[in-house]
């Protein structure tokens, strides 16, 4: 591959966000292995399929934002630092990609999705389709008009249905034909861990979406507000998880998350003192970041003890666990080298 071309993959990887996937692989990982741990029920083609459709439509949701930010100057190219986990990819306002190249591209992945999506209602039954279609739904009308559920302070509550229950119930439906209680609470501290994500991204945002009239929940109420619903989002991920625990709907080895709270712990600190300077707060973006990608491991890792505690089979979690490691690998790879530039 000579520069040139080497140049412009970089650009798209840049364009598709890759550090901002996460949130779908893991409830697609954990939905899965809930359902090879609890009902011994795994179809590896199945899974591989729900993997590649969400991380297709969530790269879709990183352009369609950066598409429709951009045409609503939402997104300008400013000189001087930024905080780098916040904010579009820049590849539009800096003129590295074509707004009209965007647009294909996302609709190419929108068309991606909807074909898988497609095969496996046919394969698996029709409640696939409407958690693909919410789930496209959400992703699509994000940022594009005329909803525009994130100009509405709207958006918040969509990607936390979307980016944990609906994902993760989905990928458990696929494997087990059915859904349950335990599937359900398993997954739901996935989304609301999004919805702290967005929310801390928002803070560095507050003025430029105010400009935009993208009246987000932060633009709308405020940077302070924006720290409270950060913290209480915190609060019940982890009541969620306990009250799981506490009535014997879901595993109790999932309080190994728990190990997640220091950085939960030192993220709120940073946030608490610096949330007005969008540079100094950008630590805290990245303990988040951190603390997300820690708690939803920790949930994959609690439910594949249990399964190998009841005899579940090991190559079918060997094959989870490798397809987890090859799509989030690009992500660890940016943490520990980010990490490492921090202590440096």
């Amino acid at each position: 591959m000579n520069n040139g071309r080497a140049a412009k993959v970089m650009v798209w990887w840049r364009a598709f966000r890759y550090h901002f996937i996460p949130p779908s692989i893991f409830p697609a990982t954990l939905g899965g292995v809930i359902s090879w741990a609890v009902d011994h029920t795994f179809y590896p083609w199945y899974f591989f399929l729900v993997l590649i459709g969400v991380i297709i439509n969530h790269m879709g949701l990183n352009m369609t934002d950066d598409y429709f930010d951009y045409k609503y100057s939402v997104d300008h190219l400013k000189p001087g630092e930024k905080n780098p986990y916040t904010g579009g990819s820049g590849t539009l306002s800096s003129g590295l990609i074509a707004p009209a190249n965007m647009f294909k591209a996302f609709t190419v992945c929108y068309l991606v999705t909807v074909s898988i999506g497609g095969y496996l209602t046919l394969i698996r039954g029709m409640p696939i389709l409407a958690f693909g279609l919410f789930g496209l739904f959400c992703s699509v009308f994000y940022t594009a008009p005329p909803i525009s559920f994130s100009h509405h302070g709207l958006g918040e509550l969509g990607l936390l249905i979307n980016f944990g229950t609906t994902i993760g119930l989905g990928s458990y439906f696929v494997q087990a034909q059915k859904l349950t209680y335990e599937a359900f609470l398993a997954t739901l501290p996935l989304g609301i861990m999004l919805f702290s994500m967005i929310v801390i991204n928002e803070i560095p945002d507050f003025e430029d979406d105010r400009r935009a009239g993208k009246l987000t929940l932060v633009a709308r109420y405020g940077r302070k507000t924006g720290l409270k619903l950060y913290i209480l989002s915190w609060i019940f991920t982890y009541s969620i998880i306990l009250f799981g625990v506490a009535t014997g709907i879901i595993s109790p080895i999932t309080l190994i998350a728990f190990f997640s709270l220091p950085l939960v712990y030192r993220s709120i600190k940073i946030l608490r003192t610096r949330y007005n300077d969008p540079i100094q707060m950008a630590p805290a973006n990245l303990d988040m970041i951190k603390a997300h990608s820690v708690t939803s491991l920790l949930l994959i890792a609690a439910y594949s003890i249990q399964g190998l505690l009841g005899g579940g089979d090991v190559l079918q979690l060997i094959f989870i666990l490798l397809l987890l490691t090859i799509f989030y690998a690009p992500v660890a790879a940016m943490l520990i080298r980010v990490s490492r530039k921090h202590a440096g």
